[in-house]
């Protein structure tokens, strides 16, 4: 039988590894956020196929808006993104793609004050610490029954939540290298993406601790701990992975074809999927036998 659990400490090392390069970008540089978190104005403009980014970036740096995000979105579209604007300013933008491209015209445009901007980071924070806090307790009440000498119920609660906090920052530390290198920004749609990894990998995790409680039912006593999970986690393997990989197949999908709109979003959640597959087999069950044998002397 494959050896997951005896073999943990690899596994260990390489979430450390990956967690240490994402949180240095993290700590380094931070995250890139967008508009509706620090506030601003966002445009969309169709131009005819003449019009040249450079061309746009030159009459937008004229008008005093230095290093203005600028994104091709494909079809001859411009997505533009400076600070918030007065209607003066709006119609100046506006003027200056007609002195580029007369046959321009404005498909889109948004704006989001300073104001509502912190009001959706701190709501986006509270959000996601609730989400860890009823886990922890819903996994320690679920579990309450499912003992094992030093391994009580707060530990499966534990243990998912690190399982959790690992999977969250693997994402972060993506974002954060893709903001440093590739100037992406993270909106709303991005903490939509957290909140459904930490979904899709907690109930993962459950379905792996939820075979381990069974084990203890019918083998407690019969096999060591670690011989329980490490069988456990065997017999759940397969059917971690299928649903993982069938799930990433259509999000892949979605990332090549879904348009650009969602593009970074589909990514969180391809990434986040991956990591929270990853963990609820490598990581979440492996510390629960790290618990038992720390606690009982044999670490």
């Amino acid at each position: 039988m494959y050896q997951i659990i005896h073999k943990r400490k690899i596994f260990y090392f390489l979430s450390v590894a990956l967690l240490t390069v994402g949180l240095a970008f993290l700590v380094i540089f931070g995250l890139r956020f967008g508009i509706d978190f620090t506030g601003g104005s966002t445009m969309e403009f169709e131009v005819s196929a003449d019009t040249t980014q450079t061309q746009v970036e030159s009459e937008l740096t004229s008008l005093g808006y230095s290093n203005p995000e600028i994104r091709v979105l494909g079809n001859n579209t411009y997505r533009i993104t400076v600070r918030e604007l007065s209607q003066d300013q709006h119609v100046a933008i506006i003027a200056a793609f007609q002195t580029i491209d007369p046959v321009s015209q404005e498909l889109s445009y948004s704006s989001i004050g300073p104001t509502i901007g912190s009001e959706l980071k701190s709501k986006s924070l509270f959000a996601t610490i609730l989400v860890f806090s009823f886990i922890v307790l819903y996994i320690s009440w679920t579990f309450r029954k499912a003992s094992w000498g030093p391994v009580r119920p707060w530990v499966w609660g534990v243990a998912a939540l690190l399982a959790l906090f690992h999977d969250l920052l693997i994402v972060l530390g993506v974002f954060a290298i893709l903001g440093k290198f590739f100037q992406v920004n993270i909106d709303t749609l991005f903490i939509t993406a957290l909140s459904t990894v930490l979904g899709f990998s907690v109930h993962d995790t459950i379905v792996v601790f939820d075979r381990i409680r069974e084990r203890i039912k019918i083998h407690g006593g019969k096999e060591s701990f670690e011989d329980t999970v490490n069988v456990s986690v065997v017999e759940t393997l397969i059917r971690s992975l299928a649903t993982s990989l069938t799930t990433v197949l259509v999000l892949v999908a979605l990332l090549l074809f879904g348009g650009e709109s969602i593009r970074y979003f589909v990514l969180a959640l391809i990434v986040g999927m991956i990591s929270g597959t990853y963990s609820s087999i490598y990581i979440a069950s492996p510390l629960l036998v790290s618990w038992y044998t720390y606690k009982t002397k044999k670490f």
